[in-house]
């Protein structure tokens, strides 16, 4: 076992461990640490605490002291000074004609770095551009393309559940999502309702993913026959929310009762389980006009 600290460097940005060695490191302090970009500033998230080496990526690296007061305003300056460099860089994008959108600027916090964040169809040729940068911020330059989806972690924004986005508040890492789980839990297989504003499905079909594949391996498929306290029955739907089925009774009398019965209540006499959906029921859900982009949409949407 081993001392580690968790420290983070952007609001709800990924956690990295690093040895706190002989300091009193709090959590919600600030410290300097050092990391393969070099000396950075972040905030501890995570307390001491002992893990196993297994869980380190090694080499483990040290905390170098608690913020002091001139590291907070060295931070403060290199955050305004982003702002400004954020602004040269959209002119010389648009001197060159290049066909990019700035999306942040970070600096390191020695300096020794700064590092533009940006998006593109393709491959951009910014050589020149680097050069110019270079010449005006004397320092070491970085330009790194991002993905639509850290592109929406880095700006923000309101989901379409109205609540701010996930990824902006408490997402530190991205969980692969497959249209799979939208299928699973019976949504609309529209990609203009499961995606998010970055245009990819929804990080949140992952939280219950797996209360719902729990639930499945015991709900009877549709034209089941099932046991229940009332007889034999036929499943006629199914609800994995209310962890129940309705299901069609033939009574002594000949006539037929729709019940809602507990899936904990019935014993599966013939049929099968829903289970996990294979690949060759998933169906997108498209317009008739839009019904030649359904395998392409697909195929965007069958992996994050």
């Amino acid at each position: 076992m081993i001392t580690v600290v968790g420290v983070r460097f952007k609001k709800a940005g990924k956690i990295y461990y690093f040895s706190p060695g002989e300091l009193e490191v709090k959590d919600n302090s600030n410290v300097i640490v050092e990391t393969a970009r070099g000396i950075e500033f972040g905030e501890c998230v995570i307390a001491p605490k002992q893990i196993d080496e297994s869980e380190i990526v090694s080499p483990l690296k040290s905390v170098i002291r608690i913020a002091t007061g001139e590291d907070v305003e060295r931070h403060t300056e290199n955050k305004a000074k982003e702002k400004e460099a954020f602004q040269v860089c959209l002119e010389k994008i648009q001197q060159h004609g290049l066909k990019m959108k700035l999306i942040d600027v970070e600096y390191t916090f020695d300096n020794n770095k700064v590092i533009f964040y940006f998006t593109a169809d393709g491959r951009v040729d910014f050589r020149e551009l680097v050069k110019d940068l270079a010449s005006i911020f004397r320092t070491r330059i970085e330009l790194r393309q991002i993905g639509v989806r850290d592109e929406a972690k880095m700006i923000g924004g309101l989901g379409p559940c109205g609540r701010t986005l996930c990824c902006s508040t408490f997402l530190g890492d991205f969980a692969p999502v497959s249209i799979k789980m939208a299928k699973e839990q019976n949504l609309s297989l529209n990609p203009t309702k499961i995606s998010g504003i970055c245009g990819r499905l929804m990080c949140c079909l992952n939280y219950e993913q797996e209360t719902y594949e729990h639930i499945r391996k015991k709900m009877p498929k549709v034209d089941s026959v099932v046991q229940t306290p009332d007889g034999r029955a036929v499943v006629i739907s199914n609800s994995v929310v209310k962890e129940s089925a309705k299901v069609r009774i033939k009574t002594e009398e000949g006539e037929e009762v729709i019940k809602e019965v507990s899936i904990h209540d019935m014993d599966l006499i013939s049929g099968g389980y829903e289970g996990s959906i294979s690949e060759d029921e998933i169906k997108i859900d498209v317009e008739p006009e839009d019904a030649e982009d359904a395998d392409i949409i697909k195929e965007l949407f069958k992996e994050n």
